[in-house]
């Protein structure tokens, strides 16, 4: 069982103050996560105005920021709809990056994931296929990058039940990493720890730690979930 820290996603230090935003900040609680015991850390890059982007200076500049200050940590974007709504425009961005990351998650909910993983696996960036639904996993299954993916990453909001359905349909010999969001975090990793299956936490997913109490940082989370896993 391993444990991946997600720094910030489309959080704001107005939810949490201890959510990091520029590229110091990140690299500053990368540090700190490692410590903690996390094998990997998934950023959201931020722009001039604080808002999450895929620009090409922002993200080499994070990138940077975080491999300066722990060298040989894996560092992950995300390239979800969120951060922009036109799938050809992200494709294009990761094309852009001149610091790679070493993998990104990619979401088969969303439209035109194929295109976007195409274009991370043709720069040399690892995948991380984030399956939200069963059909996620069965659309895994029947794409050309089935066995091209890094591992699948299973993301729910509705518990226990939700992941092992998902689970269940991934195709055989693909590594799988489960996190929750929410008050049902715990839950999932719980139950993922006592599999054997890694796992992520970190302020984009909850603010909270297993007993209920606001975590003071990233690198707390990353400490409960590591105890989890005893």
């Amino acid at each position: 069982m391993a444990v991946k820290a997600c720094l910030n996603g489309g959080r704001t230090k107005a939810e949490h103050r201890a959510v990091p935003e520029t590229p110091a900040e990140l690299a500053a609680d990368a540090v700190a996560v490692r410590r903690a015991g996390a094998f990997a850390v998934h950023v959201h890059p931020r722009g001039a105005r604080g808002e999450q982007t895929l620009a090409r200076i922002a993200c080499d500049s994070a990138v940077a920021a975080i491999r300066a200050a722990v060298p040989g940590l894996p560092v992950g974007l995300s390239t979800s709809e969120a951060i922009d709504p036109d799938p050809f425009a992200r494709a294009a961005a990761v094309g852009s990056w001149m610091e790679r990351p070493d993998f990104v998650s990619v979401n088969l909910s969303e439209l035109g994931w194929a295109g976007i993983v195409r274009a991370a696996l043709h720069a040399g960036i690892d995948v991380e296929a984030g399956l939200a639904s069963p059909g996620d996993a069965e659309e895994l299954g029947r794409s050309p990058f089935t066995h091209q993916v890094l591992r699948a990453l299973v993301e729910v909001e509705d518990g226990v039940e939700g992941a092992r359905a998902i689970a269940e349909r991934i195709p055989d010999g693909i590594p799988q990493l489960w996190h929750g969001y929410g008050e049902r975090t715990w839950e999932v990793l719980r139950y993922a720890q006592a599999h054997g299956i890694d796992v992520r936490v970190g302020l984009e997913d909850v603010l909270t730690l297993p007993d209920g109490r606001s975590a003071a940082d990233n690198a707390e989370l990353v400490v409960a979930a590591v105890e989890l896993g005893g």
